[in-house]
């Protein structure tokens, strides 16, 4: 089983460097979904987070809102888009941003609401105005929870963006579709494996920077 395992590496690796062109062109796709989701939805969620702990009102509503889609799997998401935007780039960047949504919402509204109150009235006796106590005392405080967010925002979106091949958007996606409709496993670990590696990397990149704001040198 294990020099199975060995051959179908090799056989990857092979195919890898003789399709070079056709890898780095899905990887960079691969990467665009990856990173144009995580912006969107790290620039949406932040803000929206941040006025979420501070209304009960726009809580209620947003936490629902993200909690509703939450359960709803990435690819149902994507074909219900299918119809209405067709087989596109679009309907994968959609989907994906929908997936980063709910950790970095849910995380950012619970690193600002786990705020002590007394930190925050101290800061205010001190004469500080409001934007200097978000800046200078909320983000430091809350950022290692936001970080948490983003982390698992961040594995979610780069193991879901293989289902842009779906819809002819193209990512590492490709090679797993390929290989699983030739019954070829190397080529399916051609997909899998860089898929794999991004996910570690970005996990590992994510809990540094953590470590590194809250136990700073």
């Amino acid at each position: 089983m294990f020099t199975n395992l060995i051959n179908t590496f090799v056989l990857a690796w092979q195919y890898t460097l003789s399709h070079a062109d056709e890898f780095i062109l899905a990887l960079r796709e691969h990467l665009f979904l990856v990173t144009i989701s995580m912006i969107v939805g790290i620039l949406v969620c932040v803000p929206l987070g941040i006025w979420t702990a501070r209304s009960k009102r726009i809580a209620t509503a947003a936490l629902n809102t993200v909690n509703t889609l939450r359960v709803i799997p990435s690819l149902a998401i994507l074909f219900l888009l299918i119809p209405y935007l067709g087989l596109s780039s679009t309907s994968a960047l959609i989907a994906l941003i929908v997936l980063a949504l709910p950790p970095i919402l849910i995380n950012t509204d619970a690193a600002f609401r786990g705020i002590s109150p007394a930190i925050l009235e101290a800061a205010r006796g001190m004469g500080m105005k409001p934007q200097q106590i978000l800046f200078q005392i909320e983000f430091p405080l809350a950022a290692p929870v936001i970080l948490t967010g983003i982390r698992i925002a961040a594995v979610e979106v780069i193991a879901s963006a293989t289902l842009a091949a779906f819809v002819g958007s193209g990512g590492l996606g490709i090679y797993i579709t390929r290989g699983f409709a030739l019954y070829d496993y190397s080529i399916l670990f051609v997909g899998a494996v860089p898929v794999a590696l991004l996910t570690l990397f970005s996990e590992g990149i994510i809990s540094g920077a953590q470590k590194l704001i809250q136990y700073p040198q």
